[in-house]
This record gives structure tokens, sequence and C-alpha cells, in this order.
């Protein structure tokens, strides 16, 4: 049987259109799943869209629609740019479907079976913006006399009758949770500003809404509806199949295998979820990561200075895969980023047009030319061509060290170092001086080309599906024979199997001259 792997986005809150954090986020699960998926694993991939609360209320209001009308719509928003990213997700969830209302009303009562959540009056300081609470000590001053939470939000003053859960009781064993799993929250560097929150001590938790109608109704207190954050978060557990525990998906999938957060919701994520599943008496999540933020050449992304990053615009301007690549290379995941258009192009001509595409052009191009369009005859290997195979054939096990950690970046250094030393070994070679001299020998080190080629784009694929794909179509590996099972010599090219012609995969970024 095959093993498991359960990986989840944060669901996108549809107060807005999506940009290129929304992308950033998906992109690096994509990257995650497809890969598990390479490396023999049953991968279910979540995203979707988070549809309730009080912002949702007030955009929908803005815009002139009911919730529902406005949900959908925004919704679909985040639909297309899964589609648009070449997502390769297996569902997308909406916390305004009928299976999620199941769910998360199912949790709820489950809470107040157990004694976890009661009812009482809450007066204190929420964020719309967060749809959090602050207490006092958390905020600062702010213009006009407004409280200013963490995250720079502005908070209101809220008291009205709401149902609280017991968060209290549960600081002891947070804690000591977190000591028992040191890798429950990635990067390790997140892991003491939450053990730092909670050792100051948690309040309990309002819960419940009365002032606003737009959620997911509390059963058996129709005033009421859920806050959105337990609402949300349940929403990990509706695609499995929760509230049905025994139903094959729950039992294969739950608990999830990694949650990928931004940096701002963690504290959701790694204290009030937890405590939610502990006080329902179910299985933790087994790890939660929270990566950085991108600003825009070196500033802060904001509507107001317009310069919010459209990944539109991203792909129009330099391709898709050049940004999945660019966004997953330029950065250690989990630290934040600043894009560039100069980091961006840099990118795209000198790793992907001169490194790799230049190693598969200049070498399939002699294959083609003086092989007669089939992959070579392959003679005694010397001690180059064996450093340089084996090097290629090493590098599954780096690279899932890396991806276990999501050192993306890392996994995709180690590739290019191979790449690297694939371009020398040309230059040292010099396959075109053979062709006279020792042909036989030629077509040993055009070989050797290919199949480090093979081994490089078949691991690469995660990160760039398309154009890795083109690049195995022009070395013949059929469909079948692209996961990582293959990475062995055992499963090398086979001689004078028939060759496209080749055709260059990363072509140069010019920029336009403007006259």
């Amino acid at each position: 049987m095959k093993k498991s792997y359960y990986i989840t986005t944060p669901i996108y809150y549809v107060n807005d259109i999506p940009h290129i954090g929304h992308a950033y986020t998906t992109m690096a699960c994509d990257a995650m799943a497809r890969f598990k998926r390479l490396d023999g694993y049953d991968v279910m991939f979540l995203t979707g869209t988070d549809e309730h609360g009080q912002k949702i209320e007030k955009a929908a209001h803005a815009a002139g629609l009911e919730p529902k009308a406005f949900t959908d719509k925004v919704s679909q928003n985040f639909r297309d740019l899964a589609k648009m990213m070449n997502y390769s997700n297996d569902d997308f969830i909406r916390t305004t479907e009928e299976r999620h209302y199941k769910a998360a009303q199912h949790l709820w009562r489950e809470l107040l079976a157990r004694d976890e959540i009661y009812l009482d009056k809450y007066a204190g300081w929420y964020a719309v913006r967060d749809e959090a609470y602050y207490g006092e000590d958390e905020l600062t001053d702010g213009p006009n006399g407004k409280k200013i939470a963490p995250s720079g939000a502005e908070c209101e003053w809220v008291e009205e009758e709401s149902y609280f859960f017991r968060l209290s009781k549960w600081g002891d064993r947070l804690l000591q949770f977190y000591n028992e799993n040191p890798d429950f929250i990635l990067p390790h560097s997140r892991r003491n500003e939450v053990t730092s929150f909670v050792k100051q001590g948690l309040r309990d938790l309002s819960v419940s809404r009365s002032a606003i109608k737009w959620g997911v109704p509390v059963p058996n207190d129709p005033k009421h509806v859920m806050y959105v954050w337990l609402d949300a978060l349940t929403n990990y557990m509706t695609a499995v199949g929760y509230p049905d525990t025994q139903s094959d998906a729950y039992k294969k999938f739950w608990p999830a295998d990694l949650h990928m957060v931004g940096k701002d919701i963690l504290r959701f994520h790694a204290i009030y979820w937890p405590a939610f599943l502990m006080a329902a008496g179910l299985q933790l999540p087994k790890h939660v990561f929270a990566h950085g933020w991108w600003t825009n050449e070196g500033q802060k992304i904001s509507k107001s200075l317009g310069n919010v990053i459209n990944p539109h615009e991203l792909i129009e301007a330099y391709g898709l895969d050049q940004t999945r690549y660019f966004l997953l290379r330029e950065v250690p995941f989990g630290n934040d980023g600043d894009f560039s258009r100069a980091a961006m192009i840099a990118r795209t001509n000198s790793n992907l047009a001169n490194d790799l595409g230049n190693l598969a052009q200049r070498s399939l191009s002699m294959i083609a030319k003086n092989c007669g369009a089939v992959v070579p005859k392959c003679g005694e290997f010397n001690q180059a061509d064996h450093v340089l195979l084996n090097k290629a054939y090493g590098l599954l096990d780096h690279v899932r060290r890396e991806m276990d950690v999501q050192a993306f970046h890392k996994a995709l250094d180690a590739i290019w170092l191979v790449i690297g030393d694939g371009n020398r070994y040309v230059d040292e070679q010099a396959p075109w001086a053979l062709k006279k001299a020792n042909p036989e020998r030629m077509e040993t080190v055009l070989y050797v080309l290919a199949e480090t080629l093979r081994c490089v784009a078949i691991l690469v694929q995660p990160f760039m599906p398309d154009s890795m794909g083109k690049m195995l179509d022009q070395l013949a590996v059929p469909d079948e024979a692209r996961d990582f099972t293959l990475l062995t010599k055992e499963h090398a090219l086979k001689s004078g199997t028939p060759l496209p012609t080749p055709s260059g995969i990363f072509p140069r970024f010019v920029e336009e001259v403007k006259e």
C-alpha cells in the first residue's frame, strides 16, 4: 500500500483579488505535492477559500452584493489562479459548502459536549481585518485615538454575548506538545514566538459572534454564528471526510502532514487549532510551516502604494515556469523576500537560459546532428563520466532531505550544482572536437550528457512541470517513466531510441527598448 501525504494551503480570505502572496504559498504546496507523488506517495493536496466573517460582510456590502453572491464571484478568482499557475490540487474547498457546515457544526457539538465551550459575555478589542481578538497589552495607540493590533490592523471595542472556548486550560498541554514534537512548528525560528506567547498565559477565546449574521450558525442557538477561525480551521478535516472519522479518506490522510501558512496566521494554526483538536480528542497535524512575506523592489506591498504584484502579469512578462522557479529559488523558504525585475531577469537568463537551457540545447543539438537523431551509443565510461553520472543518480537523496524540511531553494541549489558540472563536463570533453578524432568517445560523452539531463529533468518536474515535460519529451522518456523510481542506471536511456528534433525550452529574456 502506498504511503500517504496530506498537504494544505491556508484557505484564502475572499475579501480581495489574489496576489503574489496567495500564489507563493500554493506554489510551494504544489511543488511539495508533485514531489511526493513522484516519490511514490498517495497525495492529498487541498486549497480553497474562507468565506465567512465580518470582513466579508463589509466587503460584500461595499460591492453592493449579498455575501453569498460576493463570495461566489471572488472564490472563482482563486480557482482561476490555481488553473493559471498549473497547481495540482486534488480538492478546492469553500467554507460555504454544505459539507463544511456539517463538519464545523459537528466539531462545535463535540466541544460543547466535552464542556470546552460555555456561554458568557465578551468585552474587548477586536480587529475586523485580522478577524482576531487582542488583549490591551498587545495594542499600541494609533492616530485619532485608534487602537492598533501587532499586525497594524485597527481594533474596535466589542461588547456582546458570546460563547467561549476554554483555551486557558490548554496552555501546559500545548507547551508539552511543542516540547515532545520539536518539528511541529517550522522553520524552527518561528517556534520561540509561539512558545513565548503561550507561556505568557492564554485567555479563553470568544468563538461566536451575535452582532453579525454571515457565518456558520451555532448549533441550537441561531442568534450566534461561529467565530471565523474555528469555522475556517475545520476545513482541513472537512476535505478528508470529517465528521466521518471511519471514512477511507479520513483514515488515510488525517492527521495532515503539513499545513503551509503565512507567518501572520501562525498563531491560529499553532495555538488555537491544536487546542481545538486536543479538546475534541482528535489527532493533531504533524507540521505547521510559516513562510515569510514578499516586498516589491524593497517596498512593503500595499494597495495604497499601488505596488501589489499580480501573478498574471508576472506570467505574461516572464513565463509560468520561470515565475515558479524564481519564487522558490530566490529566497530561503521561510524568510522574507524581495521581488525585483532585475533579480527575476537574472534568474531567468542565468539559471534557466544559460545553465539548464544551454546544457540541454547544445547536448541535444549535437546528438541530432552527429548521432543520427537517436540516443547515442554508449562505450566504456571513464572517470569523468562516472563522476558526473554518480552525482546525477545521487541527487534524489539530497533533494529529498531538503524537500522534507521545505528547503526548496536548497533542493534547487543541489540540482543546479550538477547542471553546472554538466556544462563544465561538455567544455572539458569537447565532443565537437571528438567527432573526427574519436567518434566513439564523442557518442559516449553525448550519452552521458543525455542521461544526466534525464535525471535532472525528472527531479525538476515538481518546480517546472511544463518545461521539464518538454525536456523529457525531447529525450523520448515515456510518460510512465518519469517518477523517482526510475532515477537509477538500471533505467538509463536506451541507445538507439529515436529522438525528436530538439528545440529551445528557456528563451533569454530581452528587455524591450522603449523609444
